[in-house]
């Protein structure tokens, strides 16, 4: 079983969706953040170095909600999810799930959300993958 740091009701704001009216207003969205990493070292020193800061993970979370704007939530999502991997070596996995708390529809409902996952070894297997088939790409040329 991996350890985690959880970061639940992160209320944000941003100007995501397909509607020129989504992207000039500000939105309410909502973060859930699951943080898996190997959490035994910071249990035994009780030192920050040892762990992710979940406060600066926040910030960073901030800057992707608020900065550009996007269509969809799922890119939103993803960016998220890649950020942290790159910035956050201690890092083996992460789960993002974003809600849109109010988009704009007329049924009453609580929201959409997207709920990506990532860990490291399955996305550095990908990119070699990719990397291998574009050098094949390129080769068959």
């Amino acid at each position: 079983m991996a350890d985690k740091i959880t970061l639940t009701g992160l209320e944000l704001q941003g100007r995501h969706g397909c509607s020129e009216e989504e992207r000039r207003t500000l939105q309410k969205f909502i973060v859930d953040l699951e943080l898996y990493l190997d959490l035994s070292a910071a249990g035994k020193s009780d030192d920050l170095g040892d762990t992710i800061d979940y406060v600066a993970v926040i910030s960073d979370v901030k800057k992707i909600i608020g900065g550009t704007s996007r269509n969809l939530i799922e890119t939103v999502a993803k960016e998220i999810v890649d950020f942290l991997l790159r910035r956050y070596m201690l890092l083996e996995g992460v789960k993002v799930t974003l809600r849109k708390a109010a988009p704009p529809v007329k049924e009453k409902f609580a929201g959409a959300a997207v709920e990506i996952a990532r860990n490291r070894a399955t996305e550095s297997l990908a990119g070699i993958w990719k990397q291998g088939r574009q050098w094949k790409q390129q080769r068959q040329a």
